[in-house]
């Protein structure tokens, strides 16, 4: 049979394949491979087993740019590589964001690579004043969904933010504190996780510097998270929801 000349080179024959519904593309460089899932890992946070840092990037909208409407919140968590390694997404009614801007309830969902729901992160609505220290701020973690894995909860303190990190027996792990101001100009603002007696900082929650334009007209932030190799891979997850809760409580206003 004679070459025609018109094929395509091997290389694009994927391209041209037909994929079947829900079909997912494989890892690339850009996303953390997947390790071996150790015993008692709950499914999908294997990956947090090999890391002591992660970043997280909250994605700008158009519309809130445009028109200043609240969108529902989306962010990309990568390792220190920049190799992603889930994806987050909100999900809630446009009444509930436009009346309760952000103190509102919210459910995060967690997806992994491969788009499977690894973590569902629940708030209810509570108040923000320290006035109030009978109705304060909490999130629960859920890993896989539906199998709570710990809590974040709010302590009540008359100038600093303080919270309390819980395990699925509600037992305290560990605290974090941040600065009694938390609108500084031009530099981050670092949440600092200490052992339950305060005594030892063993971590951070870093909101970081974004630019003077991006700060005043967006509420799109970056964060750093740093924790012990060895901490409790769940922890590790908890961790992730008590960013974004602070996050919501903190920083999800403009300007």
């Amino acid at each position: 049979m004679e070459y025609s000349g018109n094929a395509l080179p091997l290389s694009n024959y994927a391209d041209h394949v037909p994929r079947p519904p829900g079909y997912i593309p494989p890892q690339t460089i850009e996303s953390m491979p997947a390790p071996q899932r150790p015993v008692g890992c709950p499914p999908g946070l294997e990956y947090l087993t090999q890391i002591d840092q992660l970043l997280i990037h909250q994605q700008l909208e158009l519309l809130e740019i445009l028109v200043g409407w609240e969108t529902n919140n989306k962010y990309q968590i990568k390792n220190s590589l920049g190799q992603k390694v889930f994806f987050a997404a909100e999900e809630n009614d446009c009444c509930t964001r436009y009346w309760c801007g952000p103190l509102r309830s919210f459910t995060i969902k967690v997806l992994d690579n491969f788009g499977q729901e690894v973590l569902t992160l629940s708030r209810p609505l509570r108040c923000a004043s320290c006035c109030y220290p009978c109705c304060l701020q909490e999130l629960e973690v859920q890993a896989p969904p539906g199998n709570p894995i710990g809590y974040v909860i709010q302590n009540w303190h008359p100038l600093k933010p303080k919270f309390t990190i819980q395990n699925e027996r509600k037992e305290p792990v560990l605290k974090i504190e941040g600065p009694i101001c938390h609108c500084k100009c031009c530099s981050d603002v670092v949440f600092e996780v200490k052992s339950l007696d305060e005594a030892q900082v063993v971590g951070k929650i870093c909101k970081q510097w974004t630019g003077f334009l991006r700060e005043a007209y967006t509420d799109a932030d970056n964060f750093g998270i740093q924790f012990p190799m060895d901490l409790d891979v769940k922890i590790k997850a908890v961790m992730i929801g008590a960013c974004f809760l602070i996050d919501f409580m903190f920083f999800e206003r403009k300007g």
